[in-house]
């Protein structure tokens, strides 16, 4: 009998009453009941009650769309009828709101955006895949801007746009204002959209994206992206014991910060990056590329692209002013920063398990490098292949207990048959070992400089019986040993090559600069090792130079060098000197110390992680790097 008498009070006030927002046409779905207790329904979805605020009849049923503007566009919202619109009523007042019992809302969504009558109400916005009872309304003053309504929504914001109760859209807010009264969010979506421009609106422009993928919707519509919330804030827990344990602070630097020139006061405890759930591959990493060298400053600074993801700015944003502008500012990152970027890498990257599972460097740069990032890949091999880093496969020499970087590179391009198109400003080079358990040498001594020289495309080379200009180049004779060994002269080739049977093929030289090069010394090309990466256990540190000097010292970082705390507590980062690196890298000092201890146990720690855990080798052209 209530129910009757509703649609009859509903049926003789809405041909009085101002024309109202049809809510179905802009969301979809019914509004959800008001439970007895909190309840954790997907958002989109329905929670099972048998009492409706909103019911629709089946002669109304909505039928789905897969064009967005059909949903969201002001200009297909319809008038209420009688049959459509079966909102239950609590007052007689001709202005009544869509929705009147404010304690009782379980739903994100503003309704009442704009509206000319009474104060506004702010209903309280819960997490997504955690409704809960909105708290009790408060008035706001009727100056107050439609801006305001959505205080956790501003420009650079993740959000999702609910279109149908099954199909959402994300992207980036780009644009924030007010149009035709309402306040309005213009969107990049991660994906283009039939119908949708690129950031103008009437001729203006308001923001710029591709073209398909710029939607404005009312700002209530939008919410925090699901994708990234729906497990807690990985910040909290970690910000809760860094009150407890009185954890170094970690304020947010933005702007540019140069990288760091020497050790001077980094060194010690709580210093570098603070490890956090099997995070050491990145932290070593992230240590290694950005703390003492800008060769990859790039990826911090590039601007993005129309090619680029929606969610490249934040990735970008994080990544330089919670990581690397506060290791070289301030000498210490806290995990909780870190965190916010293995979140992005998960949710981003097609590389799962970032954020808790045990991985490895190549997997994080791939991530983060090549996919959100998109950086030019810093390897152009001849074969037109392109890599970030390069990984050694070369047959073992049961002759060769000690095997330089140098010698195992030289041996890989020399079996691969390819070469660099150009010198790279970064060479990231992997050992010829796979995982934690099999290695192709028990011990690999990284070379302190490397000769690229005979690996480059199209650089003048030295013969490698005479030293003069090279003319010739034999694969078979390159095949047995170095790469410079199958370069040879004109008289080299008749003398010394005309014994064998190898087809000796001609090297590409600019005659322009032939004639000096004949009387000249060839001129080589070296790149600086800057960085040593070394897994043990499936436990991954650094070893990184302090500064750019040939004689700077090196140190020795631990991102999990020591603990405070049992299952409550947090790891301690910790930042070591190592005088005696220089010596052991030089090729005399660390055939000595090979000799010398034959037995990994009798090697000191860090010579031991040094020569026997080596997994990836940093390099740098500095002069390049300039140019890039």
């Amino acid at each position: 009998m209530n129910h009757e008498v509703h649609q009859k009070q509903e049926s003789h006030s809405a041909n009085n009453r101002e024309p109202q927002i049809d809510l179905f046409s802009i969301i979809g779905g019914s509004w959800p009941p008001p439970p007895k207790e909190p309840e954790k329904p997907k958002y989109g979805t329905l929670p099972q009650s048998s009492k409706r605020i909103m019911q629709r009849t089946s002669q109304n049923e909505r039928v789905k769309s897969v064009n967005l503007i059909n949903h969201l566009a002001p200009e297909r919202r319809r008038k209420p009828t009688a049959s459509n619109s079966s909102i239950t009523s609590e007052t007689n007042n001709p202005y009544t709101k869509m929705v009147h019992d404010t304690k009782k809302i379980e739903t994100g969504i503003l309704v009442d955006v704009c509206g000319n009558d009474a104060p506004e109400e702010l209903y309280d916005t819960p997490s997504l895949g955690s409704p809960r009872a909105a708290q009790q309304s408060r008035p706001q003053p009727q100056s107050q801007s439609p801006l305001h309504l959505q205080e956790d929504i501003g420009v650079g914001s993740l959000v999702e746009v609910a279109t149908d109760v099954d199909q959402h859209h994300y992207g980036v807010v780009r644009w924030i204002g007010v149009i035709d009264d309402t306040a309005t969010a213009g969107v990049e979506l991660e994906q283009n959209v039939c119908g949708l421009g690129d950031g103008t609106r009437n001729g203006q422009r308001l923001f710029a994206c591709a073209a398909g993928r710029a939607l404005f919707v009312p700002l209530p519509l939008c919410r925090r992206d699901a994708r990234f919330r729906d497990t807690p804030p990985p910040d909290r827990g970690l910000a809760h014991d860094a009150e407890h344990f009185d954890q170094p602070d970690c304020p947010v630097v933005p702007g540019v910060v140069a990288p760091l020139n020497s050790l001077g006061e980094l060194a010690g405890k709580n210093r570098g990056i603070q490890g956090h759930h099997n995070s050491c591959y990145l932290d070593a990493t992230l240590f290694a590329m950005f703390t003492f060298t800008s060769v990859f400053d790039a990826l911090l600074y590039r601007p993005p692209e129309p090619e680029d993801s929606p969610h490249y700015s934040e990735v970008q944003r994080v990544l330089r002013e919670e990581i690397v502008n506060p290791l070289r500012r301030h000498g210490y990152v806290r995990a909780d920063r870190v965190m916010k970027l293995r979140t992005l890498l998960e949710r981003l990257s097609d590389v799962p398990g970032l954020t808790s599972e045990e991985k490895d460097p190549e997997e994080f740069l791939n991530g983060l490098v090549a996919q959100l990032l998109r950086a030019e890949p810093f390897l152009k091999l001849s074969s037109g292949q392109e890599s970030y880093c390069y990984q050694l496969f070369v047959e073992k020499d049961e002759h060769v207990t000690l095997p330089s970087v140098q010698q195992l590179l030289e041996q890989s391009f020399a079996t691969s048959g390819v070469k660099l198109s150009e010198v790279p400003a970064a060479f990231i080079i992997q050992m010829p070992r796979f995982g934690k358990n099999y290695k192709l040498y028990q011990r690999v001594l990284p070379s302190p400089l490397l000769d690229v020289t005979d690996l480059i495309e199209g650089l003048p080379r030295q013969c490698s019986v005479c030293g003069a200009l090279a003319r010739w180049e034999c694969s078979a004779c390159a095949a047995g040993g170095a790469v410079d060994s199958g370069a040879l002269c004109n008289s080299c080739l008749r003398l010394a090559h005309a014994t064998r049977s190898h087809k000796a093929t001609p090297l590409s030289i600019c005659e322009e600069y032939a004639n000096i090069l004949e009387s000249c010394p060839v001129p080589r090309v070296y790149m600086e090792l800057f960085a040593v990466l070394c897994i043990e256990t499936s436990h991954y540190v650094a070893f990184v130079k302090t500064g750019v000097a040939h004689d700077a010292p090196w140190c020795f970082f631990d991102s999990m060098a020591d603990r405070k705390g049992e299952r409550n507590g947090y790891n301690i980062p910790e930042i070591v000197e190592i005088e005696e690196l220089g010596a052991w890298l030089s090729d005399e000092g660390g055939r000595a110390l090979h000799a010398a201890a034959p037995l990994d146990r009798q090697l000191p720690a860090p010579a031991k992680r040094l020569l026997a855990d080596a997994y990836m080798c940093f390099y740098r052209s500095p002069d390049v790097a300039m140019y890039r």
